[in-house]
């Protein structure tokens, strides 16, 4: 069993920064992608990111691409998500989440090990 626990969220005013974490704990060792994805109220789930666990190589979609950036640390067993310049459409609620696969892709079907969510609202 694997667990995810998302942090980091919080208010921030348009153009500022936040970072994520993701902390993973229980078979770490059967990891093989975590993945970021948001809520907002009404809306889909939207795919962020996602990130290779064994070669830490990232995978992002192209409306998130230069703005967030995944990350991992393994001695921590700890993935974040580092955003930047955000707006307040960026408002929503943030959810990490295991793969199933080496490269799960956008789908949230292809995660599983959910997190609560952690609340992201931006400020205009």
């Amino acid at each position: 069993q694997v667990q995810v626990v998302e942090s980091g969220g919080g208010f921030v005013q348009t153009g500022g920064s936040l970072r994520l974490s993701c902390l993973v704990s229980g078979r770490t060792f059967s990891i093989l992608a975590v993945g970021w994805f948001r809520q907002a109220p009404g809306k889909e789930r939207e795919f962020l990111a996602s990130i290779n666990w064994d070669s830490g190589n990232p995978d992002y979609p192209v409306p998130t691409k230069g703005r967030f950036s995944i990350s991992r640390d393994m001695t921590k067993n700890t993935v974040y998500l580092q955003m930047n310049s955000l707006k307040p459409e960026d408002t929503a609620v943030y959810f990490c989440a295991k793969g199933r696969s080496i490269w799960p892709g956008s789908s949230s079907s292809r995660y599983d090990t959910w997190g609560q969510g952690t609340q992201v609202t931006v400020s205009s």
